[in-house]
């Protein structure tokens, strides 16, 4: 996990996973949108995998979880996305916990963790969040 946390200190790169076979897949993009397509198109990537981030929110974790990841190292995470992880028996380990993740503009919740906020269940949140990234023209349809 060491590893992974020194390659969040690249200025692009947001977070990193590395698979059971060693295999290294960093995201550059902020908010989910990387791990979001990881999960869609290679989820068995995610499968018993090590992911470090640099920001996890309650969507993210649900996505996490959908991928049924080993580990997780979040530079900031709020305190949805724990209980998420641990509902989950996903080993979490954090720099900073906060009480949630905060829009880019620093004016309210992130509307992803806002959109999953009730959600337990990972394919759910999956279905929402494709909704969310489609309709803010994130992803294409």
């Amino acid at each position: 996990m060491d590893k992974l946390k020194e390659m969040l200190a690249c200025d692009d790169v947001r977070g990193v996973v590395r698979t059971l076979a060693g295999e290294i897949i960093k995201f550059h993009n902020p908010g989910v949108k990387d791990l979001f397509e990881l999960v869609e198109t290679r989820s068995e990537a995610l499968e018993g995998a090590s992911v470090a981030d640099r920001v996890i929110g309650r969507g993210a974790a649900l996505l996490l979880a959908l991928g049924h990841v080993g580990r997780v190292h979040a530079q900031i995470i709020s305190e949805p996305a724990v209980l998420v992880l641990q509902d989950y028996d996903i080993e979490v380990e954090y720099d900073k916990r906060v009480p949630n993740i905060i829009n880019r503009n620093g004016t309210d919740i992130c509307p992803v963790e806002n959109l999953t906020m009730a959600m337990t269940q990972p394919e759910k949140a999956f279905t929402v969040i494709k909704e969310f990234l489609i309709n803010n023209n994130i992803i294409e349809s």
